[in-house]
């Protein structure tokens, strides 16, 4: 008798992809945050995240409690991220976006060969406290680090969006977005704004760092390609909406995992979130057309 092929299980696939599309999400998101006010797009954002990991991955192996080392993480990608938006962003103000965007690009080269140099070439596992206890859904294993990490997505997604929906900086935010040049007529202090969201960038490069290192391995140019997956949600998001962003992300990540499934296309599953970016771009560039 003939058995029909089984299904596979998609439960583990998805809610690994859950996992890595919420750090997708959340870059994504903090790439928006800073366009939509800065008009610059941070190719520096994945490196950021790296110099993060490498921080908290130091300060465990120095028996930092959890939270310290997180702490240090975030802080070290916001230092050189503030460091940036106020000593030479400003500078640049005046030329074209995409210049100024193409500028990041520098900054995440010095950061990655400080990151190279510094704490050396070979891949590490950043290995935290929380991956020791786990939450069981029949065969598949949520570890709490997973569990943090969704929960702090979805916080700092929240809290961002009611930043720029319900706060008077985040109204300087949305306007400056729309009309830099006017705003700065009608007394917005553009720099004070451009400050807060590179603060803003900064935090969530180094949160999405540190969660990307646990979930895939902590190495430095690994970690700097994180921007390509975040740029392609932002990109289908319209460099704008958040909810589409996010939702974007966690597509990219679910999409990413259920390509292990496909015949011949598992080893080159990591290749899904650049032809994601790769489509996104294409119809963009239609729809600006068209328009």
């Amino acid at each position: 008798m003939l058995h029909e092929p089984r299904m596979p299980d998609l439960l583990p696939f998805l809610i690994s992809g859950l996992g890595v599309g919420a750090v997708y999400a959340l870059s994504g998101v903090g790439l928006v945050v800073l366009y939509r006010s800065s008009g610059v797009l941070n190719f520096a954002f994945g490196a950021l995240g790296a110099l993060g990991a490498y921080v908290a991955w130091s300060a465990l192996d120095r028996e930092w409690p959890l939270g310290w080392a997180a702490l240090a993480a975030v802080l070290s990608a916001v230092g050189v991220s503030l460091a940036y938006g106020r000593l030479l962003a400003p500078r640049l103000v005046d030329h074209d976006p995409v210049v100024r965007s193409i500028a990041t690009l520098g900054l995440a080269l010095v950061v990655l060969g400080f990151t190279e140099w510094f704490w050396g070439e070979q891949p590490r596992r950043l290995v935290l406290p929380t991956d020791a206890d786990a939450i069981d859904f029949g065969d598949v294993r949520l570890t709490h680090t997973r569990v943090l990490g969704l929960a702090t997505a979805l916080v700092m997604m929240a809290g961002v969006g009611l930043l720029l929906a319900r706060t008077r900086i985040g109204l300087a935010m949305r306007a400056l977005a729309d009309q830099r040049g006017l705003s700065a007529i009608l007394g917005i202090r553009v720099l004070q704004v451009d400050t807060v969201a590179w603060l803003l960038s900064g935090a969530f490069a180094g949160v999405c760092g540190l969660l990307l290192a646990n979930i895939v391995r902590l190495q430095a140019t690994v970690l700097t390609f994180l921007v390509i997956p975040a740029f392609a949600a932002a990109i289908i998001g319209r460099l704008s909406s958040l909810p589409v962003t996010v939702a974007a992300g966690l597509g990219i990540g679910i999409l990413e995992a259920l390509a292990v499934l496909v015949p011949g296309f598992s080893a080159f599953r990591t290749a899904v979130p650049f032809l994601v970016a790769l489509a996104a771009i294409v119809a963009w560039r239609d729809v600006a057309r068209k328009a």
